[in-house]
Order: C-alpha cells, then sequence, then structure tokens
C-alpha cells in the first residue's frame, strides 16, 4: 500500500485553541473541535463570517500558534513551531518600498534555510528563477521596477511570487485578491490556477468571495460564528482545467447560491440550519 498517497497532507486532530491561559479557563475558545484532512495537491478554500476563525485556522497551520488540544500533522510530520515548507500572501501585498520586484521576490531566499546559506553563492541561479516566476505570472519587463511604480494587481502578482520561490509544498491565502477590482480578481485567479495546476503544491485558500472558493477549489469548508468550527464540507466537482465561462454557468451559480444559504444561516444564528455536518 502506497502510503504516500494515503497519509493526509495536512492532518487536524481535534483542535481547538484558545488565545490565552484565562480564556482556556473560561472554556473561551477561538476554533474548537477541528478535524479536518486535506490530500496532498488539494486546493481547498474556507469561507465563512467576519470574525469566525478563519485567520486562527491558518495561524494554526503554519505553526505560529499551537493549539490548547489536539494535534496537528503537515506533510507527516508534528507541528512544533513556524513550518518552513510553506509560503504565505495576504491581502495587503506588503511589498518592501526600496527593492525592486525581483529583489522583493527574492527575500525568502535570503531568509529561509537551506536557502539563506547559499544565497551570496546562487545569487545569479536564484535571481533567474525570480524572473522566470514573473514572467510567468505577467509581469516581463517590471521585474526591475518598484512597488510603487506597479498597480494594486501586480504588486499581488510579485506578493504571490514571492511566496512561491523557494518552491514550498503549501502555499496560504488569507484573502490575496480582497482589495482588488473584478477584473483584475480574474486575472488573478486565472494565473494562481496555472500556476497550482503545473506545480500541484497544497493550497488553503481563506476568502469571502464564495465565486472565487467554487471557481478555484477541489473542497470548499465553511465556517461558523466563534468560535470558528467547520460546519459544511463542499466538493467542488466541476471538471478542471476551469475557465472563466464556467462561472455563468447554472451548476457553478447553484453551488455558489447553495454555500450563500449555509453562510446566511450560520449569520443569522438559525437553529437546525441547513448546513450539513461533516462526515467522520
Amino acid at each position: 500500500m502506497d502510503t504516500q498517497n494515503t497519509t493526509p497532507f495536512v492532518d487536524f486532530q481535534d483542535v481547538w485553541l484558545a488565545y490565552n491561559e484565562q480564556l482556556l479557563r473560561e472554556n473561551h475558545f477561538a476554533v474548537e473541535a477541528i478535524d479536518l484532512k486535506v490530500k496532498k495537491g488539494e486546493f481547498i478554500a474556507i469561507v465563512g463570517p467576519s470574525g469566525c476563525g478563519k485567520s486562527t485556522f491558518m495561524k494554526l497551520t503554519t505553526g505560529l500558534k499551537m493549539p490548547s488540544m489536539g494535534k496537528i500533522r503537515i506533510d507527516g510530520q508534528p507541528v512544533t513551531g513556524p513550518l518552513k515548507i510553506s509560503g504565505m500572501a495576504f491581502q495587503a501585498p506588503s511589498l518592501l518600498p526600496w527593492r525592486t520586484t525581483v529583489d522583493n521576490v527574492l527575500l525568502p531566499l535570503e531568509i529561509v534555510e537551506p536557502y539563506r546559506s547559499t544565497f551570496k553563492s546562487k545569487k545569479k541561479e536564484y535571481e533567474e528563477r525570480a524572473r522566470r516566476l514573473l514572467q510567468k505570472v505577467g509581469l516581463a519587463g517590471y521585474e526591475d521596477k518598484f512597488p510603487w511604480q506597479l498597480s494594486g494587481g501586480m504588486q499581488q502578482r510579485a506578493s504571490i511570487c514571492r511566496a512561491l520561490i523557494h518552491e514550498p509544498k503549501m502555499l496560504l491565502l488569507d484573502e490575496p485578491f480582497g482589495a482588488l477590482d473584478a477584473f483584475t480578481r480574474e486575472e488573478l485567479w486565472c494565473i494562481l490556477r496555472d500556476l497550482w495546476t503545473e506545480q500541484r503544491f497544497n493550497v488553503i485558500l481563506v476568502t469571502h468571495d464564495l465565486r472565487e472558493s467554487v471557481f478555484l477549489a477541489d473542497t470548499v469548508y465553511v465556517m461558523s460564528k466563534s468560535p470558528g468550527r467547520f460546519v459544511v464540507k463542499r466538493e467542488i466537482e466541476l471538471p478542471r482545467p476551469r475557465e472563466l465561462e464556467v462561472t455563468y454557468t447554472k451548476e457553478f451559480s447553484d453551488i455558489v447560491h447553495e454555500l450563500r444559504g449555509h453562510i446566511g444561516a450560520i449569520r443569522q444564528g438559525v437553529a437546525g440550519a441547513p448546513a450539513t455536518p461533516l462526515p467522520q
């Protein structure tokens, strides 16, 4: 039996988190009872009302926060501290204004081992890798520009390149396209889709945009109001590769409306909401 294919890449076992000892004593949790198994190479999206614990879940997944109870394993290893195998991008691109685009993308290689110790000797090779990645996301000709010379969408493309430059096994995206206009956002969906299709790293996308989650993900999870827990698991069986045209089909709209119904019920605190509990 091939354990590589059967061992989940992300494995949360009954994970609870309280932000400090006093909240723990008071049984006041930010997230509770999270059981999650994600296959290697799977793209998942997490949606839910504001303040439900989506960002807390991300901190647990990256090892920036340790659970109060339960166990987390990533890539077969227990999480005991910040992970080196992940890349992250947030809503604000946070590029350093004094560095060119290519130098911003190279930043993780200057910081993260094993690249850090070879950065000076291999800088030319790493720079070529960064330039290739920037060209892939449509930033050819902008590699040597500064962030203030780029549009918001271009800065976010550079931010995604920076998250992927050290070839992580997992990409964590926290509302990465939330501040962009609709047209730019859809362009970036397609760029992310293509990078993932080519490299098949794991992706965890936190988003408020239900269309985004359905277009990009293999599986969408809906979180309840705080304390956050996963209350719906929806597998997206739309065939891949997905083109933007699929977003105008009835099948696509039906899934978006179904998810919207779950979130609407959660927001209103309806007893017996249509949320289907996660299968054990």
